[in-house]
């Protein structure tokens, strides 16, 4: 679009102009000068579609290199009109800067694209599509008919954590009707802080999630409403980083010196030719940055990367940043969602204090970062949350949680 426009409008100036001289309306100079403004214009208009096509709504970060290129090549571009217009020479020394603009802007262009290639590891609509409640999906099944089934159309609304929309879409395929598993299903995934609001205003029956955050806890209180955690499964809280990083084991000290911003380096960890740590953290409100908190045991945390997203109703906003694998980050998840969003061995998980993530060792306790996730409900909620819960506790629901990955607390 900004091409076009940019196109359009610089054809409309050097047809005005070319009539001008033509009908001596003008002098050859103000002709020259009306074009000068057209192209530079006309440059503007392309440079900001480059901007967006390029860099998305990253303006923050390459707003000025950009603008540093495009008055080069408004210069030349320029220089070049009225070398023409006035039938002098165009020096060598403008072709040169034309040349060199035009190296770097595609530069920036093929650095661009290389860095939108590089894996991300953050909330995915494929998850959420692949573990669907319904049949072929990949959603965890009993090896016999459940011993609890409900019916009716007011069934209760399960809501939920990414990284758990595996498990409970499995309860859903096993305890509801198939029937009511398509459109308007009863079973949502709104990410952690989603679905807590959600239980908090009503629109969510139960809640899978990690604990609440204190925000979301001071939310639920506001509301005059208990929050009622039952835990039903464990599972690990791990660390990861490029696989082409040495580290292949870090301490829980080492990990909160680098989020409080005492570690910068990661030579300070004996890894060499790394640089900086980009230690990337998660949005606030999110169960693995609650978790996060929790690990820093009252430590501040360091500033994170962010980037700048456009938001259909605000336009331009600035967030944390998801995981970029350069080879130089860190990042943090759970378990079962880092290595089920990005198994093409790329991310290497970090052993904690010499103790791998693997399920053995959450389930038999020695991995040092595991922990509970839990079914939450508001007090007096539909009593058929209690009669589910139930059922997840059971050894049916159990087989369905070791199924789909995570560890049960049976």
């Amino acid at each position: 679009m900004y091409l076009v426009l940019a196109a359009a409008y610089l054809a409309a100036v050097v047809v005005f102009e070319i009539l001008a001289v033509k009908g001596h309306a003008f002098s050859k100079t103000v002709a020259t000068l009306l074009l000068f403004f057209g192209i530079l214009a006309a440059g503007f208009l392309v440079f900001v579609g480059l901007v967006f096509s390029f860099a998305g709504a990253e303006l923050n970060a390459y707003i000025a290199a950009l603008a540093v290129f495009a008055l080069l090549l408004f210069t030349v571009l320029n220089g070049i009109a009225w070398g023409y217009i006035k039938k002098r020479r165009v020096y060598l020394p403008v072709i040169i800067i034309f040349c060199a603009a035009l190296i770097l802007t595609g530069g920036f262009a093929a650095w661009r694209i290389r860095d939108r290639g590089i894996e991300t590891v953050s909330d995915s609509a494929r998850i959420r599509l692949d573990y669907q409640p319904r049949e072929g999906s990949k959603v965890a099944v009993l090896d016999e008919p459940p011993n609890l089934l409900l019916a009716g159309d007011d069934l209760p609304i399960l809501d939920g954590a990414t990284a758990l929309y595996p498990v409970y879409s499995a309860f859903a395929f096993a305890l509801y009707p198939k029937d009511r598993l398509g459109a308007g299903s009863p079973v949502w995934c709104s990410t952690t802080d989603g679905a807590y609001r959600n239980l908090i205003n009503g629109s969510a029956d139960i809640v899978f999630a990690a604990e609440p955050s204190d925000e979301q806890k001071k939310a639920a209180e506001d509301a005059g409403l208990t929050l009622e955690l039952t835990p039903i499964g464990k599972e690990g809280f791990v660390f990861f980083v490029n696989s082409k990083n040495p580290l292949d084991d870090i301490t829980v000290e080492q990990i909160r010196e680098i989020y409080s911003g005492e570690i910068t380096e990661w030579s300070e960890l004996g890894v060499k030719r790394l640089g900086n740590i980009r230690a990337f953290q998660r949005e606030e409100g999110s169960g693995s940055q609650t978790a996060l908190i929790k690990l820093m045991a009252g430590r501040g945390l360091a500033e994170a990367p962010i980037e700048d997203v456009v938001s259909g109703m605000d336009g331009i906003i600035t967030k944390t940043a998801d995981y970029k694998n350069y080879k130089n980050a860190i990042g943090y998840s759970f378990r079962f969602y880092s290595t089920e969003m990005v198994k093409n061995d790329k991310i290497k998980l970090l052993s904690v204090n010499g103790v791998y993530p693997s399920e053995e060792n959450i389930r038999n306790g020695s991995y040092p970062l595991a922990s509970e996730f839990y079914a939450v409900t508001a007090e007096n909620s539909d009593p058929r949350c209690g009669e589910i819960i139930d059922w997840i506790l059971s050894e049916q629901g159990a087989e369905l949680i070791e199924k789909t990955g995570y560890t049960p607390i049976r």
